[in-house]
């Protein structure tokens, strides 16, 4: 699956090159010839400097194969397939991964697409509607139709027979698949393996039965764990019955790793994943406001809590200037947490007792670095402020006020960053979509109570500095 995958491998200015080569008045087949010289990606790059209608000469010069390669690579890709005429997209969607196919398909009206799929070659046809049969969020719908099998009796002459055979289909062959009659899935053979291998070998001496596989209707991030700890080129894809259907490629999942990512981000910001430039205006508002004027609320609360320490700051005018330092690490150290948190809670099968001892771990991690952090703030800033011309008591005063709070304020913004998460995945709400608008707030609200709180009790009341 290539769609969306850019991996530039030509200098920046090879686009504006090809755009003007595509502008030019050579022959098509002039034109072809000069192409193929070009990386398919940096073509389908072209293609965003280019006006409809030099799109449209495009499309006309390159066979279907061709254009399929590069279309695969744009991030556009459902906006060029609808600029092509029918018979050329029903070409180009023949010449593309099915993957990639779905994923226009899915874009298109219900009477549009119910046409293309028709007028689909039977085989295409017959992959597009099997990855249109899972769900979005299920590996089947990323799942790759490009893989090579072989009968588990055949010999080891056979196997190369039906390499040879199935490779003019289906170029995805450094892994060979082995099904029994069934297509029930029993093991893989490396091609070096295969080809290296004597005629009179049996098929069972090269191929490995351990081999990793998944299941189609698996949720996504559920697999990548899983498919992260391999190496291999590719992964077998099962079916309920354990049937060979499909495969995921390395390339798969390097994008559904990136997306999964991708979604992740935009979920710590509040946003949904499919958020992109081309979204209407109205509708990323409308995601976006909710939480704004949730963190406005509690952004004026935060306001309020440092107004009520005024006289605080009255008095002591100094301890204002490290309030940042002590927002900044709450923040950073609840951040971290949070992505812990998450992470673990990725695993649906994590069990109450894992998740308090990630409570656990966590304070004790934050509580360790707000130690280590905290006696170096008192150390750093109490010179400082003796460099500075106060006295040396006041001095530390000020600074070991300052690491205390840093202290406590590291190890309730650990505790936030994982108890915050874990009750929204309790009463059923996303934690990455609920807890990232949230803890940065919740953590300058704590850094503030605590820091002023302590400066009040300390610094003043007990010391009676101000």
């Amino acid at each position: 699956m290539a769609g969306n995958t850019t991996v530039s491998t030509a200098p920046a200015g090879y686009s504006a090159e090809i755009a003007e080569l595509i502008r030019s008045s050579l022959t098509p087949r002039r034109m072809q010839e000069k192409l193929s010289s070009y990386h398919e990606n940096d073509v389908a790059s072209a293609l965003e400097l280019l006006t409809q209608t030099e799109r449209a000469k495009l499309y006309q010069i390159l066979d279907s194969e061709t254009l399929a390669g590069i279309l695969e690579y744009s991030d556009h890709l459902t906006e060029y397939v609808q600029e092509l005429s029918v018979r050329k997209k029903v070409d180009v969607f023949s010449q593309m991964e099915p993957s990639d196919v779905v994923e226009v398909l899915r874009q298109l009206e219900k009477g549009e697409r119910e046409t293309l799929v028709d007028l689909l070659d039977p085989q295409v046809r017959s992959d597009v509607k099997l990855l249109s049969s899972f769900d979005e969020d299920e590996i089947g719908s990323v799942m790759s139709t490009n893989y090579i099998s072989v009968p588990d009796h055949a010999s080891v002459k056979e196997a190369m027979s039906e390499l040879v055979r199935q490779a003019a289909e289906n170029d995805n062959i450094s892994t060979i698949y082995v099904v029994d009659q069934r297509e029930t899935f029993y093991g893989a053979i490396d091609l070096k393996d295969l080809i290296i291998a004597r005629e009179g070998t049996d098929l069972k001496e090269v191929m490995t039965c351990s081999y990793p596989y998944v299941y189609a209707r698996s949720p996504i991030e559920d697999c990548i764990p899983q498919l992260r700890d391999y190496s291999e080129d590719s992964i077998p894809v099962l079916d309920n019955e354990n049937r060979l259907i499909g495969v995921i490629t390395a390339r798969d999942l390097v994008e559904v790793v990136g997306d999964e990512l991708n979604e992740d981000y935009a979920k710590l910001a509040g946003l949904s994943a499919e958020e992109d430039l081309e979204e209407p205006i109205f509708r990323s508002v409308k995601k976006r406001l909710p939480w704004l004027f949730v963190l406005l609320v509690m952004g004026l609360g935060v306001s309020a809590t440092v107004g009520l320490f005024e006289s605080i700051v009255a008095q002591l005018p100094v301890i204002m200037s490290f309030q940042s330092l002590i927002l900044d690490m709450a923040g950073n150290v609840g951040t971290q947490s949070l992505a812990v948190a998450i992470r673990v809670l990725m695993d649906k099968q994590t069990s109450g007792k894992q998740k308090l001892t990630l409570i656990l771990k966590e304070s004790r991690v934050g509580l360790t670095n707000g130690f280590i952090l905290g006696i170096s703030s008192f150390l750093v800033i109490g010179g400082y402020l003796v460099l500075k011309g106060n006295g040396l008591s006041f001095a530390f005063a000020v600074s070991g006020c300052l690491g205390t709070a840093m202290i406590l304020a590291m190890l309730i913004s650990s505790l936030s960053g994982t108890v915050i998460p874990i009750f929204f995945q309790k009463i059923g709400v996303d934690p990455a979509v609920a807890s990232g608008p949230l803890i940065t707030t919740v953590n300058d609200l704590v850094a503030v109570i605590t820091y002023y709180g302590l400066s009040w009790v300390i610094l003043i009341n007990l010391l009676h500095l101000a």
